[in-house]
């Protein structure tokens, strides 16, 4: 008995051009579905808006810490130092100057 060329293209597994097609496109569909439903939490907010903190320009505790950790050290490095320089030589400008003016009245 004779086959067709459809017959014998179906015993060897060909597909026609539309049959290939139709598969092509469900299957495309599933990895869709299935990558929308392995999306990470991540992924999913940013699909909703939803920002980081740094994103958002809001500090983390452990930044606004080593913020004031580092103004603190600088007020501490240099406006000490200043300030102490500046009492130390107010107090011998003016200082003994009164001493030896009260000295020199006796």
């Amino acid at each position: 008995m004779a086959q067709t060329d459809r017959q014998e293209d179906r015993q060897t597994g060909r597909q026609t051009d539309r049959q290939a097609g139709g598969q092509a496109d469900k299957q495309a569909v599933r990895q869709e579905d299935r990558q929308e439903d392995r999306q990470t939490n991540r992924q999913t907010d940013r699909q909703e808006g939803r920002q980081t903190d740094r994103q958002a320009g809001r500090q983390t505790d452990r930044q606004a810490d080593r913020q004031t950790n580092r103004q603190e050290d600088r007020q501490t490095d240099r406006q000490t130092d200043r300030q102490e320089d500046r009492q130390i030589s107010r107090k011998t400008d003016r200082q003994e100057d009164r001493q030896i003016s009260r000295k020199t009245d006796r």
